[in-house]
């Protein structure tokens, strides 16, 4: 199989699995079954033929619009879908045809349900995190970045980290500033990239939010009364860690001396 070949299974492969997350991210907060019934327009409830629901192609043949009644779809699934085969291949050039390629893509997957779902209904759920916490310190076993040492310090120092400012905050200012959510998802990141793995997602995830929500307010104004949920640039900063976070603690180190 040449290279091409295999690049373009990996991105048709990615497309289909990203149709699949796309199920997950609607149906997991509705508490409904991922599996039946099949996939219907949430507008006139009609079943989607096979023929249009080609991942990627579809949306763009149908103009982002239902077969039927012509409602809207939203953009999240054409975005869901090339995401998703986007960081298959990056991840297959960073690893290769290795365990830890698999193993990191769906810990990836899971990042991208979480990061979809808190954008739109401001909750991480805990059918992913929860579970998540332990598969990935089974994941410590069999990867290079960590160990089940590493790991077991991960979850304590990912989760304990964000209960302890979480707790602090609600104590000065008697609001709830940080749901439990980001606390559980950060103890799983940290099981599965080890204690220093956490804080660089946290550090790298605090600094995305922190500019993003500066560019909100200086956008808006006053007009911003929503809060920003911060699983997105959690999953992000996990994600950054975990391809690039060696790079860039060297380059810490090296700008620091």
């Amino acid at each position: 199989m040449s290279e091409w070949t295999l690049f373009i299974a990996l991105f048709l492969l990615g497309s289909i699995i990203g149709s699949f997350l796309n199920v997950c991210i609607v149906r997991i907060p509705l508490k409904m079954s991922i599996v039946f019934p099949a996939s219907h327009c949430p507008a006139c409830k009609k079943p989607i033929p096979f023929y249009c629901n080609i991942p990627i192609v579809s949306y763009i043949l149908l103009g982002g619009k239902c077969r039927y009644c012509l409602s809207p779809i939203s953009f999240q699934y054409f975005l869901v879908e090339l995401l998703t085969p986007a960081l298959m291949l990056l991840l297959f050039f960073y690893f290769g045809a290795t365990w830890a390629f698999i193993i990191s893509f769906i810990f990836c997957s899971a990042l991208i349900i979480i990061t979809f779902i808190d954008l739109k209904h401001q909750i991480i759920p805990d059918v992913i995190s929860l579970p998540g916490i332990p598969l990935c310190f089974l994941c410590s076993f069999f990867v290079p970045w960590t160990d089940p040492v590493e790991s077991l310090a991960g979850i304590l120092v990912g989760g304990g980290t964000l209960y302890v400012f979480a707790a602090g905050y609600q104590l000065l200012t008697k609001k709830e500033g940080m749901g439990g959510g980001d606390i559980k998802l950060l103890a799983m990141i940290g099981a599965f990239l080890g204690w220093k793995g956490a804080l660089l997602s946290l550090i790298l995830g605090a600094f995305a939010g922190s500019i993003t929500g500066i560019l909100l307010i200086a956008v808006k104004g006053r007009d911003l009364k929503y809060a920003i949920p911060f699983g997105p640039f959690l999953s992000a900063g996990a994600f950054c860690a975990l391809v690039f976070g060696e790079k860039l603690i060297y380059l810490y180190l090296t700008l620091g001396k």
